[in-house]
């Protein structure tokens, strides 16, 4: 995913936080904020040192939110910034279950501007 999808800046990740919509599920929380006048999303991406003890942990959890991300990124509504924040459950996750989780929590959060991914998981 190119650095024009990413909320990089700690302004921009402050805002979509504390004025943006969150949802969650056991490996997840989602914050979402509408923005007008965007030609395509951005995400930022938070794995914290209670996820997993390493950076090889934290930076492997990282690459399947990416991944997943990518995957969907057709899917995924032009008109937001959102954060995925993973929690520690999420720890032993691998690239499936990652997957589905997080595709379960776009879903609760109204990031996927279609139901496709439905096909998907069965």
């Amino acid at each position: 995913m190119r650095k024009s999808y990413r909320v990089k800046t700690e302004r921009d990740f402050q805002k979509v936080f504390k004025e943006g919509q969150s949802m969650a599920n056991r490996g997840f929380v989602v914050y979402t904020l509408p923005k007008e006048k965007q030609k395509h999303f951005r995400v930022g991406i938070s794995v914290g040192k209670k996820v997993g003890h390493t950076a090889v942990a934290r930076n492997r959890l990282k690459r399947f939110i990416r991944a997943t991300l990518t995957e969907l990124k057709p899917e995924i509504r032009s008109d937001l910034d959102f954060l995925v924040i993973a929690r520690p459950y999420a720890r032993d996750f691998d690239m499936e279950r990652t997957k589905k989780n997080l595709i379960h929590v776009l879903r609760l959060a109204k990031v996927l501007s279609n139901e496709e991914t439905e096909t998907e998981e069965k």
